[in-house]
């Protein structure tokens, strides 16, 4: 037998000793399995980010770790076995490339998405937005409706009057602010965001990937200054903000 069917089956039947076994594992519930499969998901993005194969592998597993733990109470609950699971994705894949497994022709990427949208629709999706999950971050929800919307049509056709919206949403949540009403700059701080993630797909950057470059960024600087701060005495709340920022510079200079 292939090594990865022996260790596919090898791991199966680990997890059904423990469900059998295991009093923590007895207790777990597709609910109580929720928030770990979260936790999980992270840990494997931040393994990715740190392009640490090591990492990466081990989070992998625990997810699939998660898989079979989902289809194994399915079965107990008479609602799917793994097997149903993995031959309906495996006919879902062979439907949605006819490029690979029909007749259908594709010049590019692009056109693969725009058919992947189309047969979605005809398997009886009501909107080409339904498959974007309601629990994603709001910066990559916003990414992923707009290059779903794109898949149809929807979308600019150059990215110069994309920036041309920035500046016109900027301008107002500069008239929201003059009437100080909160309701409308909330409103019009999320039309700015959601023009600049839009942006962002229009120049292939991951709104979410570089957002948290920069929070790391800033995190490793601060930490530096209260560091420097620490070895001189001081806290950083004691100080002034001309004396924080002449330091922050400083340490810009030293981490490039």
């Amino acid at each position: 037998m292939d090594a990865n069917l022996e260790a596919f089956k090898r791991l199966l039947i680990i997890q059904k000793e423990l469900r059998e076994k295991c009093p923590w594992d007895r207790k777990q519930t597709i609910e109580t399995l929720r928030m770990l499969t979260i936790e999980e998901t992270y840990e494997l993005v931040d393994a990715i980010d740190a392009k640490n194969y090591n990492y990466i592998k081990e989070e992998l597993g625990d997810i699939l770790l998660h898989i079979l733990f989902y289809a194994c109470i399915g079965e107990e609950q008479n609602q799917f076995t793994l097997a149903e699971m993995i031959n309906e994705q495996c006919e879902k894949l062979i439907r949605r490339h006819p490029h690979i497994y029909g007749e259908v022709k594709v010049n590019d990427e692009h056109e693969v998405k725009q058919n992947w949208e189309k047969l979605k629709i005809k398997e009886g999706k009501k909107s080409v937005l339904g498959g974007v999950p309601n629990s994603l971050p709001a910066i990559t929800k916003a990414y992923r409706i707009q290059e779903k919307a794109a898949q149809v049509g929807f979308d600019w056709k150059e990215k110069e009057p994309v920036l041309d919206k920035i500046e016109e949403e900027l301008q107002e949540l500069k008239e929201a602010q003059q009437k100080k009403s909160q309701v409308e700059i909330e409103e019009e701080m999320g039309d700015l965001l959601f023009s600049i993630v839009n942006y962002c797909r229009f120049i292939k950057i991951d709104p979410e990937a570089a957002l948290e470059k920069t929070n790391r960024k800033f995190k490793s600087r601060f930490q530096e200054m209260e560091n420097i701060a620490g070895q001189n005495s001081k806290h950083l709340k004691d100080m002034t903000l001309e004396e924080m920022d002449i330091m922050w510079n400083t340490v810009k200079k030293e981490k490039k």
